[in-house]
């Protein structure tokens, strides 16, 4: 670290003294994570009150501050994205849901939110003080330029990558205050063996992609199949431009699908604002930053943006459709699974782009613990469920029975195409209500 920047440096403990009472303290989103400042935070449950911590995603085994403090004396934590580890504190009620659309998450900051301190995980500097943000670009550059206090605390573990232009860098001399330490391994995440009901899906996804394609994942199990099996495919020229880079773009590489060659802008680089895998993944940018355009939400998840490249394909999954195509992604009734994510940020940008296609996919029926199978395609979204997308933005369903799209149809004709795509078991009682409501 340079010497000009030594004199903000101080212990985690040091900088976790500059949050006061009624502060609003971001953490982040994703596998990025202040290991150190969380932990530090924490330590000062009962000196502190009424401090509101944001982040989201979480993909790590615990939240320091949440656990040391679950009667809230001092901390309450609310997030932007339900992850694995979220769904858990949500079950004993420490977690507080925002919903948001990731593209407008910037603009929240900017204008209608307030933060007061920032801890920011940035990767070991250079030798002029510049860091790359890691594995989680986010909207960091537009919080931190907006809260009172900002503090860098530098993991040894993150790829050093800075992005195109300074795209994914930050500066030493931002900060108010620099924390660095020994830090756990990454977090990391990885996909179950899929399903052979997964694999049909993927199989009808992927008939539908053309060489050049420009692919926008989501995480889940359809996602990472349709990858898999692209990358033993004849497809050539595979872009990436997407909100999460995982293991299922790393596949495509290592097949030699992964060229970037036809993109209308970013060509030869893999565009995106998150990264979240295995170990493999987190070295694989460290090792080849030239590859990658890391940026921020604004730049990522525009849909106008998206919309100036051919052929993007946008591949999400959902829970529930209705007959009218009004999609549930995120919630069991009022309980939150995950969040919408940018799903409707790519979900529009593919629509818009030439040759572009947005897919949701989603197993036609599940079965539940009792043994009962019941139809993830219902006449309407239950009444306390969430309607992730509307109607108006769905273009293009995937179950295992088949590709129904729904653009241009009339209310009538998606009852009749979701009917189409929907297990056999539940067709004719679908059929009934269809008739019922859409003469």
């Amino acid at each position: 670290m340079q010497a000009e920047y030594r004199g903000k440096l101080v212990t985690p403990e040091a900088a976790a003294a500059a949050v006061r009472d009624g502060d609003w303290v971001d953490y982040g989103f994703g596998a990025g994570f202040p290991e150190l400042m969380d932990r530090a935070l924490a330590a000062r449950k009962g000196t502190l009150r009424d401090v509101k911590i944001r982040g989201g995603l979480v993909i790590r085994p615990r939240i320091e501050a949440v656990e040391a403090d679950p009667e809230r004396e001092s901390f309450t934590y609310y997030s932007w994205h339900i992850g694995d580890y979220e769904r858990k504190l949500q079950s004993r009620g420490l977690v507080e849901f925002l919903p948001v659309m990731l593209r407008s998450l910037p603009e929240l900051y900017r204008r209608h939110i307030r933060v007061d301190v920032a801890f920011v995980p940035v990767s070991r500097p250079d030798g002029q003080g510049y860091c790359g943000l890691g594995i989680s670009n986010y909207a960091w550059r537009t919080i931190f330029e907006n809260a009172r206090t900002v503090v860098f605390e530098i993991n040894e573990r993150y790829p050093r990558l800075q992005g195109v232009d300074g795209s994914h860098r930050v500066h030493l001399s931002e900060a108010d205050y620099i924390v660095e330490g020994a830090h756990e391994p990454l977090p990391v995440r990885s996909y179950k063996e899929a399903s052979e009901t997964d694999k049909r899906i993927a199989e009808l996804v992927v008939a539908e992609i053309p060489d050049g394609a420009v692919l926008s994942l989501g995480v889940g199990g359809v996602p990472f199949t349709v990858a898999n099996m692209v990358a033993q495919s004849d497809l050539k020229d595979i872009g990436c431009h997407t909100g999460t880079i995982s293991d299922a773009f790393l596949a495509l590489h290592r097949a030699g699908k992964l060229t970037n060659a036809r993109k209308e802008f970013d060509a030869g680089r893999s565009t995106w604002n998150l990264a979240m895998g295995s170990q493999e993944l987190y070295d694989w940018l460290d090792a080849e930053p030239e590859l990658f355009h890391p940026g921020d939400l604004d730049y990522v998840h525009d849909p106008y943006r998206i919309a100036t490249m051919k052929n993007v394909i946008s591949i999400n999954g959902g829970v529930q459709l209705d007959l009218m195509g009004q999609e549930n992604g995120e919630s069991a009734l009022t309980r939150q699974l995950s969040g919408i994510g940018g799903q409707m940020d790519f979900l529009e940008g593919a629509f818009r782009s030439a040759g572009g296609k947005g897919f949701v996919c989603l197993n036609s029926s599940r079965v539940t613990k009792d043994g009962e199978r019941k139809s993830n395609i219902v006449p309407f979204i239950p009444g306390g469920a969430t309607v992730s997308a509307p109607r108006t933005m769905i273009q293009y369903v995937a179950t295992e029975y088949g590709v129904a799209k729904l653009c241009g149809l009339s209310l009538r004709e998606r009852a009749e195409a979701m009917i189409a795509v929907a297990h056999p078991d539940f067709r004719a009682e679908l059929a009934r209500c269809a008739a019922e409501n859409f003469r």
